[in-house]
């Protein structure tokens, strides 16, 4: 983090709104805003996972719902505005993918999310549509309790990388 005494600074609410950007549950972000002020990087992370780590399964499925599908660039554009620019980093893999795999991909999503009820999360910085569609058709066969779990660990490293960001631009 760039100005950590900037986040550290920000009234409640508005460190609130930077945190849930970084990770779409309330009470994450409300835990996060209430843990400050950090001393350093260090700092930010270990609140971060102590946040997660009192999250319940509603909270999870808050985050998850914050999160435009894999490959759906048009999703990107219209409906996750606020971070719009983060994701079409995270998913630049998907960004160059063929047809053929942008087309398996939404209907894998669409599979997933009626086997499971939330939207397939992925931690997508660094990794190309074909390595997605692979972790997404593998991650089928897992039950729901299983996959919420994986979901809820992808989600941790997405906030990982985001949580520079508030930072940032502040």
């Amino acid at each position: 983090m760039r100005d950590l005494d900037a986040l550290n600074a920000l009234p409640a609410e508005a460190a609130e709104a930077a945190f849930l950007r970084c990770c779409g549950s309330v009470r994450w972000a409300h835990r996060m805003a209430a843990r400050r002020p950090f001393a350093d990087v260090d700092a930010v992370l270990a609140a971060a996972d102590a946040a997660a780590d009192e999250l319940t399964e509603a909270d999870w499925l808050e985050a998850f719902a914050q999160h435009p599908r894999i490959g759906d660039l048009d999703a990107l554009r219209t409906r996750f505005t606020d971070t719009r620019t983060w994701s079409a980093d995270e998913q630049a893999g998907a960004a160059g993918a063929s047809d053929t795999v942008l087309h398996a991909l939404a209907e894998g999503n669409r599979t997933y999310e009626t086997r499971f009820g939330f939207t397939f999360i992925v931690c997508a910085t660094g990794r190309c549509a074909d390595e997605m569609l692979d972790l997404l058709q593998a991650r089928l066969s897992n039950d729901r309790w299983v996959e919420i779990g994986v979901a809820a660990a992808e989600q941790r490293a997405i906030t990982r990388l985001r949580l520079d960001k508030p930072v940032r631009e502040t």
